[in-house]
């Protein structure tokens, strides 16, 4: 550098700390501003500067402060001398907290924040700062100020664990219980490691909050399940351990399980199921503790299950019987089972072996858990021929319940359940209503059975249903009910003739001979039936059983009217016999006279020859010689004849023989009456001309004699 810039540098630095406040005079201008000879580079200033501090100076002497003007010189001076520390270097925290401490030990709270919250300003990611900080208020009392300070510690850097560990501390030592807690949810939120959980817990376990405990427990192994943040076996035996010490044993049992379930087959481990084995030691539970290590071997590689078979040998030599066999083969069937459901859940008969298997060597909670498992895959399709199967898996756990485990109320649930799983809309199962129906009537619950079949009716009418109904009521003598259902059905089902034959039945049985004879008059009224015959059967039966045989004969003319059937015929001609009166034969024949008129048109020949052939068993028991004789002139011949067939495709299939009937009452057929006679005679001449042949002698005597 030229020597004029080094001159007015050192002038105006010397002029600067001479007069103090005075005022800077103007640099002078250098006329000569060529290069120095020797050339100052920045390195060398720095080293020289570097080694000048390494020289040792003589400490201060001792000063002893006799006023106040004294102490607010030094420390001016001190400030001084901490702010120029500070303004050479701003990053390096130490002498910000060394300022800041200075001040605290002269009781300057105000100013000693001041520095904080600038030394904050430039790295407000310093944990020692913040803790410096927050230690300075509680030191001096002021606690609003702590507060303060550690939530905004916690907001700014979250993942600290040291600033949550110090604020729920300072919470709790301040008694303020509810503000610790509420330190701690925050810090949950966050997710944060396995021992923050653990200090949240052993909090509330300091304060005898075991269900607050409990629900920690639950939120951390939630996490666990859904977040995947802590997958450890250490963790679920912890909570388990946890219920144990406190006596919640089925709340242990509850935790083992879900361990188990959620480490599944591909990440297991035996220090689970060895903690899992001597928890239901401890509870006695020797059969679940022989399940447990038997499906855990079964599962684990045997070199990574040293201390499982250790275990299971000891407890074996403590505890073992002679069924030990036994359930060996029992747990295999299980597995098998368990691997057949797993391959296809919607294998319903393999949960039917499943279940059968469970409920003769498991408890009541065991079979629920796998009736849960098994109703749970329901049908993908609602078809109802895919839920054929799958509905008696709800019948059997129903009926498990109510007749195994005597739990009526979970009986109810199941049915409920089950009702309101079916898709009523496309198909439903009148056997899950009526089985409801009557689980309720067992437990003397007569107005929800009611309910229950009344709302099948009204949601899903069917056949069934109506019929199942109508037998409940029948069976409590509600006949007035009975009559209302069988109204309801009838508007459902008008072509249905068993209902209609039934009602009427009921009706008759009550004694209400007109109620009945009017069903009966609605039903054959009705345009499409299902069973008529049967209907008109049942109407004429009626009539007879009531001796009303004009009714009788005029029914019997009104169904002749709708059909010519051989069988009408022969069932009116039969009735005319039984009446037992004079005239009784002379009625019978002359119906077979009026039903033989009729059916000379009829195609079907062989309902005319069943007709023919019951007026001739009627003659041979009841007529005369003159009547037989006239009979068996009716009768027809029965011949042989062959028909060409055709095939589908309409090609020739060859030919068929068949017989056929010819009545000598019909005209059209008397050309082939004489035909056929003539055809026997020749017959006949031709088989005597060949036995004449055969035997010549017997021919001479003949002409001889």
């Amino acid at each position: 550098r030229g020597d004029g810039a080094g001159l007015a540098r050192r002038g105006g630095k010397m002029a600067s700390t001479a007069a103090g406040k005075q005022r800077i005079p103007k640099v002078a201008k250098v006329k000569n501003k060529a290069p120095a000879e020797v050339q100052i580079t920045a390195e060398q200033l720095l080293r020289e500067a570097k080694e000048r501090e390494l020289e040792l100076l003589p400490p201060p002497p001792q000063q002893k402060i006799t006023d106040v003007e004294e102490l607010n010189d030094y420390k001016l001076r001190k400030r001084k001398t901490f702010e120029d520390n500070i303004r050479k270097n701003r990053t390096v925290i130490s002498n910000w907290i060394k300022y800041a401490q200075w001040e605290e030990s002269l009781k300057e709270i105000q100013r000693a924040r001041s520095i904080y919250e600038r030394a904050l300003d430039v790295d407000y990611r310093n944990v020692t700062l913040w803790l410096k900080y927050a230690e300075m208020e509680m030191k001096n009392r002021q606690v609003n100020h702590a507060r303060n300070i550690w939530d905004r510690a916690i907001t700014t850097l979250p993942r600290v664990n040291q600033f949550w560990y110090k604020y729920t501390y300072m919470e709790e030592m301040l008694g303020n219980v509810a503000g610790s807690r509420q330190v701690f949810e925050r810090w949950m939120e966050w997710q944060p490691e396995e021992q923050a959980w653990h200090s949240y817990i052993n909090f509330e376990l300091r304060y005898k909050e075991v269900d607050r405990a409990r629900t920690i427990y639950e939120r951390y192994i939630l996490f666990t399940l859904l977040v995947i943040v802590h997958p450890d076996v250490k963790n679920w035996i912890k909570y388990a351990r946890f219920e144990e010490k406190h006596s919640y044993f089925a709340h242990a049992r509850k935790v083992y399980e879900r361990a188990v379930e959620f480490f599944g087959e591909e990440h297991m481990d035996e220090h689970l199921y060895v903690a899992f084995a001597k928890f239901e030691e401890n509870q006695k539970e020797f059969e679940r503790v022989r399940v447990i290590y038997k499906y855990a071997l079964d599962r684990i590689p045997k070199q990574e299950a040293q201390n499982l078979f250790k275990n299971y040998t000891i407890f074996e030599k403590k505890f073992g019987d002679r069924r030990g066999i036994e359930d060996i083969i029992v747990s295999k069937r299980r597995f098998q089972y368990e691997e057949e459901v797993k391959a296809n859940p919607h294998n319903y008969d393999a949960w039917f072996d499943y279940l059968r298997l469970v409920e003769s060597d498991a408890d009541a909670e065991t079979v629920r858990e796998v009736y849960e498992r098994a109703i749970a895959n329901v049908p993908p399709i609602q078809e109802k021929r895919h839920w054929k199967r799958y509905i008696y898996l709800w019948i059997n756990y129903a009926l498990y319940e109510e007749l195994e485990a005597k739990a009526s109320k979970r009986t109810r649930q199941v049915y409920q359940a089950c009702i309101e799983l079916i898709p009523h809309k496309k198909f439903t199962f009148a056997k899950i209503w009526l089985l409801y129906a009557q689980f309720e009537i067992r437990q003397k619950s007569l107005p929800l059975a009611r309910r229950a079949l009344g709302a099948s009716i009204g949601k899903c009418p069917k056949n069934k249903l109506f019929k199942g109904y109508i037998e409940l009521e029948l069976q409590l003598r509600e006949f007035d009910r009975c009559r209302k259902l069988y109204e309801k059905f009838l508007e459902f089902a008008p072509e249905n003739c068993t209902s209609w034959i039934k009602f009427a039945e009921l009706e008759t049985i009550l004694g209400d001979i007109d109620r009945a004879r009017a069903i009966y008059e609605l039903a054959i009224g009705q345009p499409r039936l299902d069973m008529p015959e049967v209907l008109w059967k049942s109407y004429i039966d009626f009539e007879i059983e009531q001796e009303e045989y004009e009714k009788t004969r005029n029914l019997y003319r009104r169904l002749l009217q709708r059909t010519q059937h051989v069988k009408v015929w022969i069932s009116f001609a039969q009735f005319e016999l039984s009446a037992g009166r004079e005239e009784s034969l002379s009625r019978c024949r002359q119906i077979y006279e009026e039903a033989n008129k009729a059916m000379r048109n009829c195609e079907e020949k062989e309902e005319r020859v069943m007709l023919l052939e019951s007026w001739r068993n009627f003659e041979e028991e009841f007529g005369t010689d003159t009547t037989k004789e006239r009979i068996d002139k009716l009768m027809p011949e029965k011949i042989k004849k062959r028909r060409k067939l055709q095939a589908e495709d309409g090609s020739d299939a060859g030919w068929e023989e068949y017989y056929d009937y010819i009545f000598p009452e019909d005209t059209a057929n008397q050309p082939n009456l004489k035909l056929l006679a003539m055809a026997k005679l020749w017959k006949k001449q031709q088989q005597e001309s060949e036995a004449a042949e055969m035997d010549p002698d017997k021919d001479i005597d003949e002409s001889q004699s």
